[in-house]
């Protein structure tokens, strides 16, 4: 039984979201509403957390996959005691709050205890699992004592519709998970209307038993002691994620609007909020009211995570003068960076083969830097063996329900895969996780790569088979628009290296000296090595050979026949490898001068889409259709991906 206590709490999560909402004129109150008790018991008595210490790294993580109910979570950051003042709930949606629309975790709104960006429905579920597979990986490796905690979520059905939910869930069963606990927040009503409309033919619980989820049932949101109780079932099943199917009423108890669509993406109005403080027993004439005890209650669970955190920091302390080596290495995870002598390591290569593809010499480059960033964690799409992203040890040293290793064998769950590498990075103690796949297929990870870049999360992704050149495969497998789309992303470096000197100096540059998401773009052709290449890379573009006349760009694969084209002209021309264009930009006007001197023609090479290479050329060279179905080589010659081609372009504008 919920005793009086507890209840003003939740009620009081009830009164702040339907007040924020209200002030800001827009909102979704009725999540807030329905699940109002499923926060206060995480928040006030399950959860691991000190409210003052909101990156303890052993922390329980909270995740609010339906980012749309943000309301309910910041109530309960704010009353838990995170450092969320009453003034910024009144803020709600307003410009420069910490209340945004939907929670967000990047450079601008640094909510304090807000974990992950969740907007589009189902990338919270999949950054859930990847939190789980990082606290899996670090407590494993480093020992319980540094690394135990859970990761709980609460999730819609809308993100059960999504896609992306069943590929995470499904690798999350696969891997055994068990520190994963998912709250479904089952309340048959989506913006539409009720959920007969779209989701009612599917058994929601038995599709999670098959993934190889634990499925409890909690008939009645408002059971306090129901719903405590599911979670401790779930707490000690450790070989499986575990759903808890809740059901709740959306915007319960609002007198009108409980159990209908008109309580999930609208203000209740000041006549229902006024009407639902009422049936609760809430004065009706007070707004932002927080009642006496309210916050001591709520505020328990934090006082205790508190005494846990300092005696966990004692005991970090003492681990650190015991184990040095593995101290350094923990240490290096946290702060996101790779060992001390990786540098030196990359730059003092020496490769196996002069002429190969830029993705083969990737794998060299992965075993070259695999002992300097000993949690680095990540995979490909059912593709290690294409694009040649993995560590040393492949099968063996793979990522799996009994061993959490380092390769990641992801199955074909591109989406999925790229939500939780977003977890990966957002759970820390993990440097640079990364997810991998053709460049052609960065299409179905879209959403989770373009919320790292506005996040900010050090996550990496590689892609190879980079061009029309992949041949044969046909134009669904070919790439065009895609890298264009890409460095459209704002906050997001791309990196197409020219030869194996490059990639080992993207990586270099990648662990090193980029602090958010990158994306390295790589060749399955072989390309050939090519005389002064690499310096430059981490300066975005430099001059490969030097000269007074015009200037021919290229980029990746094509930097051979910028190379060849000068050959063939009598025009002194200064060639220009050109491996990111973010880079580039955030070099001075002098260096970017030495590298593009106004007042010169200039050509660009590359065999992909053209737009936005007018930025930095009169003439770009590339393709604006979509390919064909042929060996690579003649691919490349029909579309005039030639270094004849670009000679022509260059004679065209002196």
């Amino acid at each position: 039984m919920t005793d009086h206590s507890e209840q003003l709490c939740i009620d009081t999560i009830r009164t702040l979201s339907m007040d924020a909402i209200e002030e800001a004129g827009s909102g979704h109150p009725g999540l807030p509403l329905g699940m109002a008790p499923a926060a206060y018991l995480l928040y006030a008595k399950v959860m691991k957390h000190d409210p003052k210490a909101p990156l303890w790294p052993d922390r329980d993580r909270f995740v609010l996959s339906a980012g749309h109910g943000s309301m309910l979570l910041y109530t309960a950051l704010h009353l838990s005691g995170y450092d969320l003042p009453l003034e910024e709930l009144k803020k709600f949606r307003l410009w420069g709050s910490l209340t945004p629309g939907h929670p967000e975790r990047d450079k601008v709104h640094v909510t304090p205890g807000v974990e992950v960006t969740t907007g589009p429905l189902g990338q919270g579920f999949a950054n859930g699992v990847g939190m789980a597979m990082a606290e899996k990986f670090l407590r494993e490796k480093f020992g319980p004592e540094r690394q135990d905690h859970f990761t709980y979520a609460i999730v819609s059905d809308g993100d059960l519709m999504e896609g992306i939910a069943s590929e995470a869930a499904s690798i999350a069963g696969q891997l055994g998970l068990g520190k994963l606990i998912y709250l479904y927040d089952d309340n048959d009503i989506s913006l539409d209307g009720p959920t007969s409309l779209s989701f009612d033919r599917e058994d929601v619980s038995k599709r999670f038993e098959a993934y190889g989820w634990q499925v409890l049932e909690q008939r009645d949101a408002n059971d306090l002691d129901g719903l405590e109780a599911q979670i401790k079932l779930a707490q000690a099943e450790t070989a499986k994620p575990t759903l808890i199917h809740v059901h709740s009423v959306i915007g319960y108890p609002s007198p009108n609007k409980q159990g209908t669509s008109g309580a999930h993406g609208a203000a209740l109005g000041t006549d229902e909020v006024r009407a639902t403080k009422e049936v609760m027993g809430a004065d009706p004439d007070k707004t932002f009211f927080v009642p006496d005890g309210v916050y001591e209650t709520f505020g328990a669970a934090g006082v205790e995570g508190a005494k846990t955190r300092e005696a966990w920091e004692a005991g970090i302390e003492d681990w650190k003068g015991s184990d040095a080596e593995a101290a350094i290495a923990w240490e290096a995870g946290w702060a996101a960076k790779p060992l001390d002598g990786v540098g030196d390591a990359l730059r003092s290569m020496e490769f196996k083969k002069d002429e190969q593809a830029t993705r083969k010499a990737g794998k060299e480059v992965m075993a070259a830097f695999s002992d300097f960033v000993p949690t680095m964690v990540g995979g490909a799409a059912d593709l290690s063996g294409s694009t040649n992203t993995e560590f040393p040890g492949g099968a063996d040293a793979r990522y799996t329900a009994e061993k959490a290793d380092r390769n990641v064998y992801w199955g074909v769950r591109e989406h999925g895969m790229g939500g939780a590498v977003n977890g990966l990075a957002a759970h820390g103690g993990i440097v640079r996780p990364y997810g991998s796949t053709f460049l052609q297929f960065s299409d179905y990870m879209r959403g989770a790569i373009r919320l790292s870049a506005l996040t900010g999360l050090p996550s990496t992704w590689v892609f190879s088979h980079d061009s029309v050149a992949l041949g044969s495969d046909g134009p669904t497998h070919q790439p065009v628009e895609h890298v264009a789309s890409l460095r459209a992303i704002p906050e997001l470096v791309v990196l197409r290296p020219a030869d194996n000197r490059e990639v080992a100096e993207s990586w270099r540059v990648i662990l090193e000296e980029i602090e958010g998401p990158a994306v390295l773009v790589l060749s399955r052709q072989d390309l050939p090595s090519l005389e002064g290449s690499g310096e430059g890379v981490g300066r975005g573009a430099y001059v490969l050979r030097k000269g007074s006349g015009p200037v021919i760009v290229g980029t990746g694969a094509e930097v051979q026949l910028a190379l060849e084209a000068a050959d063939l002209l009598d025009a002194d021309c200064q060639v220009v490898s050109f491996p990111s264009w973010e880079l580039f930009r955030e070099q001075d006007d002098a260096y970017r001068e030495s590298v593009l001197p106004a007042g010169r023609k200039k050509v660009s090479v590359e065999a992909l889409a053209t737009q936005g290479w007018h930025e930095w050329v009169d003439v770009p060279v590339g393709i604006d259709r979509f390919g064909a179905s042929a060996d690579g080589a003649e691919v490349l010659e029909r579309f005039g991906i030639t270094a004849e081609k670009v000679a022509e372009a260059v004679r065209g504008l002196l």
